[in-house]
């Protein structure tokens, strides 16, 4: 166990160096969206071209636009590592600081979607697995595949045309309620209210994609000689399949998932503009409008690494559920 746990501080480090270089690249890249992004700089950053020639040197002086690119390119990374992220043309703040203001937003609403969309996922997969063939399995299978084939803004529309607009059992758009008042559980009963819809368009895309892997990888898993053993031992069906074969199963099911991040990351950012939530997502389509390429590069960097950490994790998380596989 002791060397287990060795190897796998090991590996972790390891994977977490590999990934400075990838960083790097990514710091790179995101000044390069900056540098040659279409348009006029100082004209983004002024907010028009009705700009006399003085006001353009000053600005341009003032941002350091008027160094050679090596010298912009030093200083961005530079500052880079020190996390700040530059300042947006548009809002005139910094971008860390933008970030780090709707990041809870998204959190909120992306942390248990996921949750909740993996219990489903894999329920429902280990249903299918051992009910292959049946009623079940087809409606199941044929439902997983619709969340997995149609688009996620089409469903967040059907959402608000049944359950908003028809129903009105269910806020259009926001967080919260602007007009009310309210505070404590009130106030936080209207904010679930507010996720419900963005929620289900998620957990419906992401469960869709769990199910499709957890049942293909469990129905694999039923026919191995292990799981023939533990039966012919006679064990409860219900530890066979929970106890021995769902552990198994697992492993393929973390991969795919971290393998899909950064799908949910872009599956966010649609469900975000459709409902108008104040999260990320919808920040990176405010920023897309608005040509503001500081902010864009700010966020292309924060979401780039993220993934490139969660796939760490996403790593150690395979190893903790299945013992075979050892890190050198």
């Amino acid at each position: 166990m002791r060397d287990f746990k060795h190897s796998l501080l090991n590996y972790s480090i390891k994977r977490l160096l590999q990934g400075i270089p990838l960083i790097i690249l990514v710091v790179l890249f995101s000044f390069a969206i900056i540098q040659f992004a279409p348009g006029e700089p100082i004209s983004l950053i002024a907010g028009g071209d009705d700009m006399t020639q003085e006001q353009i040197d000053y600005l341009t002086e003032q941002w350091g636009l008027d160094q050679p690119i090596h010298i912009q390119m030093w200083r961005y990374c530079t500052k880079m590592l020190r996390f700040d992220l530059g300042v947006s043309y548009r809002q005139a703040r910094p971008v860390l600081d933008i970030i780090l203001e709707r990041l809870p937003y998204t959190l909120l609403l992306l942390i248990p979607s996921l949750l909740i969309a993996t219990v489903i996922g894999v329920s429902v997969g280990v249903y299918c697995a051992t009910h292959m063939h049946s009623t079940g399995d087809s409606v199941m299978t044929v439902a997983a595949l619709t969340g997995y084939s149609v688009p996620l803004f089409w469903v967040g529309q059907m959402l608000i045309l049944i359950f908003a607009m028809k129903l009105s059992w269910f806020p259009v758009s926001g967080i919260s309620d602007l007009r009310s008042q309210a505070q404590g559980l009130a106030k936080a009963w209207d904010v679930f209210l507010h996720l419900v819809l963005p929620g289900l368009s998620l957990i419906f895309s992401y469960s869709a994609m769990i199910i499709r892997v957890m049942r293909t990888k469990m129905a694999e898993v039923l026919q191995t000689d292990f799981i023939k053993t533990a039966r012919a031992k006679g064990l409860p069906e219900s530890k066979v399949i929970w106890g021995h074969g769902l552990r198994n199963a697992l492993a393929p099911v973390v991969t795919v998932v971290g393998m899909e991040l950064a799908t949910m990351v872009m599956g966010a950012t649609v469900v975000e503009t459709v409902f108008g939530y104040p999260g990320t997502g919808r920040l990176i389509f405010t920023a897309i409008s608005n040509r503001d390429y500081p902010l864009i590069a700010g966020m292309f960097f924060f979401i780039s690494v993220g993934v490139i950490l969660a796939n760490v994790l996403v790593d150690i998380l395979y190893a903790v559920l299945d013992p075979q596989v050892r890190y050198n």
